[in-house]
This record gives C-alpha cells, sequence and structure tokens, in this order.
C-alpha cells in the first residue's frame, strides 16, 4: 500500500517543476536584454537623430518640411531593410543554428553605427554624405532584422512552456532599454555641446556603439544553443529552404502575424519619433522632450514584462486585443496633447500612448508570433512576420503622417484616422489567430 506524499516529497516536486530562476536561463535572459538593448540603442539612436539632427546636417538645403521628410524617409529606409536580414539571418539561424546569427548581427550593427557617428556633412563632401547614410541605414536595417528573431527564439525555446511569455519579454524589453540609452546618451551631449550639438555633440553616442558591442558579444558568445534547435539537428531529418517551407505551409501565420505586430510599431512610431519633432517643432523644450522621451520609455519596459506574465495567465490574445481597443480610444486625446506645444502636454501624451498602450502591446506580441511557427521555420516565419510589420509600421509612418498632416492643413483627424484603422486591424488578426500559451514548440 503506498503512503500519502510527505512534506519533503511536496517540496522535492515544486523543486523539479520548470523554472527560470536557474544559472542558464538567468544567463540565456541577460543575453537576449542585453544584446537586444544594445542593437536597439543603435536602431533608435539613428530614429531620433533623424527627428532632430539628420535634416539639418544632411538635408538642410532641401527648405523646412521637406528636410524634415527626407530625413523620415533614411528613417524608413532602415525599415525596408529590416525584413530582408529577418529572411537572410532567418534561413541561416534555422539551419546553422541561432547564437550564430546572434553573434553575426550584433557585430555587423556596431560597425554601422560607429560609421554614421564618423561620417562627414553634407556641406563637406556634398552628395555623398546623404548616399553614405542611407546604405549605412540599410546594414542596420539588416543587421537588427537578424537580431529580434534570433533574440526572441534564444529566450522562448530554452524557458519553459508556461513561462515563455515573460522569457520572451526579455527579448522584446531590449528595445525599450535601448531607446532610453539612446535618447538619455543624445540629450545628455545636447546639453553638454551646446551650440556645437549639430557639429560633434551628436556623434559621440554613435561613436560609443563600438564600446556596448564589445561587451554585447562577450556575453552571447557564453549562451548555448536553444534545446528545440538541438533536437532538430538530432533528429537528422532533411529540411526545406526555410522561406519556401513558411510560404508554402505557414502563409497565413506570416500575414496575421505581421498586422498583429503592426499596431505596436505605428503607436512607436507616432509617439517616439513623429510625436518628439513635432513637439520640438511646437515649441516644447528639446531637452525635456528627450528626457521625458526615456522616462516614457522606461514605462514601456515595466508595463512590457507585467503584460508578458499577465499572457502566461490569461493568454496572449486577450492581452493584445484588450490593448489594441484601449489605443483606439486613447488615440486623438494623446494627439491634442502631443501637439498643443507644452512640455506637459508630450508627457501626457507619450505617458499614455508609448507608455500604456505600446507597452501592453509589446510584452506578449515576442512568444505570441513565435508560437505560430514550427522549429524547422520558426526564425525565418517569426523574423518574416515581424519585420514586414516593422517596415509598415514603423518605417513608413512618420512619412504618412507627415504627409497626412500636409493634406489636413496641419489638421489631426486624418491622422487620428490612420492610426484608429492601424490599431482595430491588429484587433482583428489577433481576433483570427490560435491561442499559443499551450502549444507544444517542438
Amino acid at each position: 500500500m503506498s503512503s500519502a506524499p510527505t512534506a519533503a516529497d511536496k517540496g522535492a516536486v515544486a523543486t523539479a517543476e520548470p523554472s527560470l530562476n536557474t544559472k542558464d536561463m538567468r544567463r540565456i535572459l541577460a543575453s537576449s536584454f542585453v544584446g537586444s538593448a544594445i542593437e536597439y540603442y543603435d536602431f533608435v539612436l539613428y530614429a531620433t537623430a533623424a527627428s532632430l539632427v539628420f535634416n539639418k546636417v544632411f538635408f538642410a538645403n532641401l527648405g523646412p518640411g521637406f528636410d524634415l521628410f527626407a530625413s523620415f524617409v533614411t528613417l524608413a529606409v532602415g525599415y525596408l531593410a529590416r525584413p530582408l536580414g529577418g529572411l537572410i539571418f532567418g534561413h541561416f539561424g534555422d539551419r546553422l543554428g541561432r547564437k550564430k546569427m546572434l553573434v553575426l548581427s550584433m557585430l555587423i550593427m556596431g560597425l554601422g553605427t560607429t560609421a554614421i557617428g564618423l561620417l562627414p556633412p553634407t556641406a563637406q563632401i556634398g552628395m555623398a554624405a546623404p548616399i553614405a547614410l542611407v546604405v549605412l541605414r540599410l546594414v542596420q536595417g539588416v543587421a537588427v532584422g537578424g537580431e529580434w528573431g534570433g533574440a526572441a527564439l534564444m529566450a522562448i525555446e530554452h524557458a519553459p512552456k508556461k513561462h515563455r511569455g515573460f522569457a520572451a519579454a526579455f527579448a522584446n524589453a531590449g528595445g525599450p532599454a535601448g531607446a532610453i540609452l539612446g535618447t538619455l546618451a543624445l540629450s545628455l551631449f545636447a546639453a553638454v555641446s551646446g551650440d556645437d550639438f549639430l557639429v560633434w555633440g551628436w556623434r559621440v553616442p554613435f561613436l560609443l556603439s563600438a564600446l556596448l558591442i564589445v561587451v554585447g558579444m562577450v556575453i552571447r558568445l557564453k549562451v548555448a544553443e536553444t534545446p528545440s534547435f538541438q533536437r532538430l539537428e538530432a533528429a537528422g531529418e532533411k529540411r526545406r529552404v526555410p522561406l519556401l517551407d513558411v510560404l508554402k505551409n505557414n502563409p497565413k501565420a506570416v500575414v496575421l502575424g505581421l498586422l498583429a505586430t503592426t499596431s505596436f510599431y505605428v503607436c512607436q512610431s507616432m509617439t517616439t519619433v513623429w510625436g518628439v519633432s513635432v513637439a520640438v517643432e511646437s515649441g516644447a523644450d528639446k531637452n525635456g522632450v528627450l528626457n521625458i522621451k526615456a522616462l516614457a520609455a522606461l514605462l514601456t519596459l515595466v508595463i512590457c514584462f507585467y503584460s508578458a506574465r499577465l499572457s502566461d495567465r490569461i493568454g496572449r490574445r486577450r492581452v493584445l486585443m484588450g490593448a489594441s481597443l484601449m489605443g483606439a480610444v486613447l488615440v486623438y486625446p494623446i494627439l491634442v496633447l502631443m501637439t498643443n506645444g507644452e512640455l506637459w502636454g508630450f508627457a501626457m501624451a507619450i505617458i499614455l500612448g508609448n507608455g500604456l498602450v505600446q507597452g501592453f502591446l509589446y510584452g506578449p506580441i515576442a512568444a505570441y508570433v513565435a508560437e505560430q511557427f514550427p522549429t524547422r521555420n520558426r526564425y525565418t516565419g517569426a523574423s518574416l512576420a515581424y519585420q514586414g510589420a516593422s517596415m509598415i509600421g514603423a518605417g513608413f509612418t512618420p512619412m504618412i503622417v507627415a504627409g497626412l498632416s500636409l493634406a489636413a492643413g496641419g489638421g489631426l483627424w486624418l491622422i487620428a484616422i490612420f492610426w484608429i484603422v492601424a490599431l482595430l486591424a491588429s484587433t482583428v488578426a489577433v481576433r483570427l489567430t490560435p491561442e499559443g500559451t499551450q502549444r507544444e514548440l517542438d
């Protein structure tokens, strides 16, 4: 006759339960977080500089309004390159492993960002300057396009099933952390350099990327390949070209994942790119705007982890649909606050749009997208959906909104409609996808 389990037996069972609190998992999560933070430091640094610097340094001869538009075009180029980076790194990540691609993407990003910091202005080398800027932005886009998929999959494929959302949030949370670092660095050197900000002050944060990349490389080289990929390798099955596999077997997951993710990127661009530019042009203090942007990114970071944990409990779909609907209700108030020319108005707008709405969308999205694909093509499929959304939602949004503002004579109603449609389209896409929290990755 079997006896009832003792307290010691129960303790042993509890201890054996899968956990994120192990030495290996802590290293993996730290690698995903720090690596993503460094790469997004580089990428978001460019976005902020596109709002405040590049229109004056590389496109000053185009005239008011058009110089900013041209600067945003170069910003879009990086987002256009992200799906290409996702396909390239996804292909080799699905065939050779996640870890190798993560190390390579970080190295490429660091070289591209450092080169931007060394680029002479148009006044010195003419049209070669903006052309080189576009090429280096393409390099950044390819690198960050490969970064997200690898970082997210390293976390997800190592994590226990019931903690996948929270684990994946470490890769995503690197984005706001990188935004905080990049924004504060630009704000610091704007204050230090004063009137020389457009001469040399803006360059220092770009050059600091070289040091950050060394730190990130050291951390990433210590992380092991994911168990899911190791099992795929051990199975020895003949694998197709990942892109063809995705397009044949998972096209719906790509399209719906892209639409679901687009709303997050639209929120990001509206608040942290276009919003920064319009707030400064409306009369808000530049340094104050940058500091508030950094504080809002900190809130995004906190909400990201909270919403990811919540998605592990109640499901990714509920969190994402709730956040999109909340955002649609808040769109017009956010726009009014953002454009009132007061620092407090910008602060309220970015706290609501960037901190709250974007934070709730951001937390579950990595796990949500990755769970829609099988191991053999997960890097490619998830990257294609996520980076396609970045191209549409973040790459084109600043240009679209600048054009809608001109078409509406400076009014906000066309911009509000655009933003609301993006959020509602995301809601519908999420509603049409299956819940992935209980799905077995392999």
